[in-house]
């Protein structure tokens, strides 16, 4: 079982997970990052050790996770030393599981389907966490860790993912730009954003209602 974390990463995603983690009950053992008053910030408020040295990572962990941006991760994480009997995981949408090779011999993916902002506080109980693993003692081992903080835990495959990330992308990323673009018409013409804003919720939400109400549809129509 595991009791204990290292963070490689205190930026959006990094933060709330160890957050999440420590509130669930394990201890983060160390918080990593490249800015080091990113990792005492985020530090102090897990009362962990921390460092902007990978070198200077502590061995007496169980889990090392790793949110870090995709092209640092592809890089192979020079470096990176670590106990190579400890699973080590990343959190991204995109990558294989299989970039971790090269730094461990036990290694998955955790990967919380979310838009994450440090100064935005939520609940992960409802955010969908995706895992992977290298083999199945270690897939039950994140899927445990999951359900410690989200009621939503999905095993898929590397490629299964890479199609959610690009699905989560046009539903997220792309709305976003349109708002960008939104403000800015409203702002030319002195116009407040907020005066959109009943609208977006209703837009979002007419959405969701059409969807369930075609599942339920499916559904009766499977029963009959």
């Amino acid at each position: 079982m595991l009791q204990r974390v290292t963070i490689i990463g205190a930026g959006n995603v990094g933060t709330h997970l160890a957050l999440a983690f420590l509130r669930s009950g394990l201890e983060i053992c160390d918080v990593y990052s490249k800015n080091i008053e990113s990792a005492k910030f985020l530090a102090e408020q897990l009362n962990s050790a921390y460092s902007n040295d990978l070198k200077g990572l502590s061995d007496e962990t169980d889990l090392y996770l790793i949110a870090l941006p995709d092209r640092i991760i592809n890089a192979g994480m020079n470096g990176f030393r670590l106990n190579k009997n400890r699973l080590v995981v990343h959190t991204s949408g995109s990558l294989p599981m299989e970039v971790l090779q090269s730094i461990s011999c036990e290694y998955g993916v955790f990967y919380p389907l979310q838009t994450f902002s440090k100064d935005m506080e939520f609940d992960l109980r409802q955010t969908p966490i995706c895992v992977e693993a290298n083999n199945k003692e270690n897939l039950e081992i994140l899927k445990n860790l999951a359900s410690h903080i989200s009621d939503k835990v999905y095993e898929i495959t590397s490629d299964e993912r890479q199609i959610l990330h690009l699905a989560a992308v046009f539903a997220c990323n792309f709305p976003n730009h349109l708002y960008s673009i939104a403000e800015k018409i409203l702002n030319k013409n002195n116009l407040p954003f907020d005066m959109l804003r009943p609208l977006i919720l209703e837009t979002a939400e007419k959405v969701l209602r059409t969807y369930y109400i075609v599942l339920l549809l499916i559904k009766i129509k499977v029963e009959k």
